[in-house]
């Protein structure tokens, strides 16, 4: 049965105190009774909707002096109580996501000729008002609402709609955290049938782990490539340097394209220790087969040094910013 993460129903919150104070317990859920709130009790814990966090927030404020009270979202971390504002404040996303304020630019991958290979689909956010919403603050939302899942999702979503614009043969790569995929055949079920729905060859999609270098949980990250790979998408590895294993693992998780971090890219013409992992990476993208992308090209002296390297593709603003409609020459 799939899991609820990616839905936008009203999120139920558990709340506890720390050293399991049964009185302290019993004196919230009568408070909370009182003001007609739901409550529901499992053994030291209460489970209640988003107005009865606030009013224990009060009450735990008011009324408690030594005692600590947590909630808990989803299937996250316990907090404190205190930290709840975060999550009240961060209402406003929710509207967002259902009303689906959302748009993609396309920024143009180009090979070393300069012609289109691809465009990466950059995922652009507007209030009600049509004012912007920028990229860190929504992101910074989602994750203090609990909305990461059903954030991840619109974006892939959106994008995989925008890629039939894309004409020529060029593929479209779209970003996800792989975090935000709680189980594969649940989570990416819904993308795989739009593509389908819209008629969109599999291997011209190509979904891009965004900062690979942070990835903590290697074999869930397995499972969504090999359900990708399965269903006929394309992968990439986004943000790869010399940090972190990544440099080992590039071999168990097979991507089709390796993208070099842009801070090793910008510069690295005249930097000696940029050439150094960037001669390193390319090295490690020629042996898995895989194809080299450097990202962040602002200049013609950084893209004559890769290209010379043998770096095949290349993005950044050299060739062209993120656009609302997809950039047909370079």
């Amino acid at each position: 049965m799939p899991c609820e993460n990616c839905s936008m129903k009203n999120q139920q919150i558990k709340v506890k105190v720390v050293d399991d104070n049964k009185k302290i317990m019993e004196m919230m859920e009568k408070y909370l009774i009182r003001l007609d709130i739901p409550v529901e009790k499992d053994k030291n814990i209460l489970k209640v909707n988003e107005i009865g966090a606030s009013d224990l927030l009060d009450f735990s404020q008011d009324h408690l002096q030594d005692e600590t009270v947590e909630f808990q979202l989803l299937d996250r971390e316990w907090k404190s109580i205190d930290e709840i504002n975060d999550f009240l404040e961060a209402e406003w996303i929710d509207e967002v996501i259902n009303n689906k304020h959302i748009h993609c630019h396309y920024q143009p991958i180009v090979t070393r000729h300069k012609e289109i290979y691809a465009y990466e689909l950059l995922a652009r956010f507007k209030n009600e008002d049509g004012t912007i919403i920028y990229p860190n603050e929504i992101f910074e939302a989602a994750n203090n609402r609990g909305r990461i899942y059903a954030l991840d999702r619109l974006c892939r979503m959106t994008a995989v709609r925008h890629a039939t614009k894309i004409v020529n043969g060029a593929k479209a790569f779209i970003n996800f955290i792989p975090t935000s995929i709680y189980a594969p055949e649940f989570c990416l079920r819904s993308t795989t049938s739009l593509a389908k729905e819209l008629n969109i060859d599999t291997a011209d999609l190509v979904f891009e782990v965004v900062e690979t270098e942070q990835v903590e949980d290697v074999k869930h990250l397995k499972s969504i490539l090999h359900y990708y790979r399965e269903r006929g998408f394309q992968y990439a590895l986004d943000d790869v340097g010399a940090g972190y294993n990544t440099i080992d693992l590039l071999a168990d998780l097979s991507p089709r394209y390796m993208k070099l971090d842009m801070q090793y890219v910008q510069g690295v013409a005249e930097d000696k220790e940029k050439q150094i992992v960037a001669l390193k990476f390319l090295e490690k993208a020629e042996e898995l087969g895989a194809t080299s992308l450097a990202e962040g090209i602002e200049n013609e002296q950084d893209f004559i040094w890769l290209k010379q390297k043998g770096y095949q593709l290349f993005q950044g603003y050299y060739f062209g910013k993120p656009e609302a409609e997809p950039k047909l020459v370079i």
